[in-house]
């Protein structure tokens, strides 16, 4: 069974801009609704893996996007070094979490910028994949490797609306995937359609903007904010189940269902 981490939103509202999405939606968080779609999130994960939670901070907005906390791999977690200042602070609230779970946390050299499980992501043959370009550092690649000893593939994002590796790209279960093409780079769709060939699909700009690749794998189960009917075909020709489960509020922040949990 997967686990995840999911951090209650008592504390989440826009009062920043660091990406794009953020940008007219200062102060524009409707709290209970927000409380609201993250609980029918967390009930429809918890319905298939278990989920601990972590203690929200007040002061630390983001911190309900636990997907940025770090990168898990087995009992060891390395802690995210974030962009912007805004977010920094989060990092020790995380790594105090998984120090008394008995991981073994590790950290990146200093200096180098990696926001966690948002910009690193496994594919079903224990691939790690790595986003660089606009928040963590292409750095971070080998850094990670060393510590890890995985295989891992780096992507380029070049346009900061997806400004995470999660928000434009999932991988599936059986070697499936789905993605957006205009997220990244030439070479870094040249790479992902030679590492999955027809086994990914492409999807819309419209199932980008809503944050249709920012989904949550469990099985054969997809969970994700919003899906078009081609999307949802798709999907089902392959043998998933598509789950959708209205997070519109944490869009305002930039984040959907993948970004509210971290695999554990």
């Amino acid at each position: 069974m997967k686990h995840f981490l999911m951090c209650a939103p008592r504390f989440f509202e826009v009062s920043y801009v660091i990406n794009p999405w953020m940008e007219g939606n200062l102060g524009k968080v409707n709290n209970p609704l927000a409380q609201q779609q993250w609980e029918n999130l967390r009930d429809i994960v918890a319905k298939r893996a278990s989920v601990s939670l972590v203690e929200p901070v007040a002061g630390l907005p983001d911190m309900v996007f636990t997907a940025n906390a770090g990168l898990v791999r087995g009992k060891e977690f390395i802690v995210a070094s974030f962009r912007h200042a805004e977010r920094q602070p989060e990092a020790k609230f995380f790594e105090k979490f998984f120090s008394v779970q008995g991981y073994r946390v590790r950290h990146l050299r200093q200096g180098t910028i990696f926001e966690g499980a948002g910009d690193a992501l496994f594919d079903a043959q224990s691939r790690l994949w790595i986003g660089s370009g606009i928040r963590s550092e292409s750095q971070a690649l080998d850094e990670i490797v060393d510590v890890l000893d995985v295989e891992a593939c780096g992507l380029e994002l070049v346009d900061p609306h997806w400004y995470h590796l999660d928000t434009a790209f999932c991988p599936l279960p059986k070697g499936h995937a789905i993605a957006y093409a205009k997220a990244f780079s030439g070479e870094s769709v040249a790479a992902l359609n030679h590492a999955f060939g027809e086994n990914i699909i492409w999807v819309s700009e419209t199932d980008a903007r809503n944050f249709a690749c920012n989904a949550i794998s469990i099985d054969q189960s997809v969970i994700l904010h919003r899906a078009s009917a081609e999307l949802k075909s798709a999907l089902k020709q392959r043998g998933f189940e598509v789950i959708e489960a209205d997070v519109s509020e944490f869009l305002k922040a930039g984040g959907a269902c993948k970004c509210l949990t971290l695999e554990i």
